[in-house]
């Protein structure tokens, strides 16, 4: 399912030396992490996370994507959308996309998923690298309905591995906030 128009206005992501914010220490800590998002919120959860699967499917990717993988505009790929869920609240909204040719040739059977949790794959398979991570305040247009929001920070990377390029964008919600505000304030 998407959540945006063909015609949505280019977002600008930022790589961490382009950020001229004012943004906190804990956002920016959150937001760069370079290590598995999975383990962060399963710790930050005391154990009580899960993946909701939203969509998986093929479909056109949206130009900043298809400028983020190398594509030509508008090409297909497989898109999964997911929620990391704390104590059953959505936490994070995450958009995975790949070409459809890259899955071909690379391997990976997205398709199989289901609820587990593309970061643990990705962090355990040490072929993979990863890109510099990239953020911006997340359009409200590209998230579901029921977590659309204005001024929600997103990070993004690009993930890599013998030619099969992933690309990976996670969107914090308030209740990942409030929780991790409540862990240590």
């Amino acid at each position: 399912m998407s959540y945006e128009s063909p015609q949505a206005a280019a977002v600008a992501w930022l790589a961490y030396p382009q950020l001229a914010s004012d943004l906190d220490q804990r956002t920016l800590d959150w937001l760069f992490d370079e290590g598995s998002l999975t383990r962060r919120l399963t710790r930050l959860s005391h154990d009580h996370f899960c993946v909701t699967p939203l969509f998986e499917g093929w479909q056109p990717l949206r130009d900043d994507e298809c400028l983020a993988l190398n594509l030509a505009p508008g090409a297909q790929g497989w898109v999964r959308e997911v929620y990391l869920r704390g104590h059953d609240q959505p936490w994070v909204f995450a958009r995975s996309v790949a070409s459809r040719e890259a899955l071909e040739r690379g391997g990976l059977d997205l398709e199989t998923l289901g609820s587990r949790s593309l970061g643990e794959l990705l962090f355990c398979d040490q072929a993979f690298i990863r890109h510099p991570i990239e953020v911006c305040t997340y359009p409200q247009a590209w998230m579901p309905t029921e977590v659309a929001s204005a001024n929600l920070w997103g990070r993004r990377s690009r993930f890599e591995r013998d030619g099969l390029d992933l690309l990976v964008a996670e969107v914090f919600l308030p209740a990942m906030w409030q929780a991790d505000k409540e862990v240590s304030p």
